[in-house]
């Protein structure tokens, strides 16, 4: 079983999706384990939902509104404050 800090599988998130393949990888977050990553065939497995084909299924559709809705984009640049 692989380990990875949060941060690290956020930056390096094909990694974390090759090492998932192949063995679980626990997520640390300030150096305590809070979540598993696992392929989908050993979710499967583990979850007795052999067969239902989860990697293949579509995403289910939002119920409700259907607009999307765009999110904006943080600027790494402070705002400026005029006097």
């Amino acid at each position: 079983m692989h380990r990875m800090s949060a941060r690290d599988a956020k930056n390096g998130f094909g990694r974390l999706i090759d090492l998932a393949r192949a063995d679980p990888v626990v997520i640390e977050k300030y150096g305590r384990s809070v979540v598993v990553v696992v392929a989908v065939e050993e979710y499967e497995r583990l979850s007795g939902k052999a067969g239902t084909k989860l990697s293949a299924s579509r995403p289910k559709e939002p119920s409700g509104d259907k607009r999307l809705v765009s999110k904006q984009k943080r600027s790494s640049k402070p705002s400026k404050t005029v006097i």
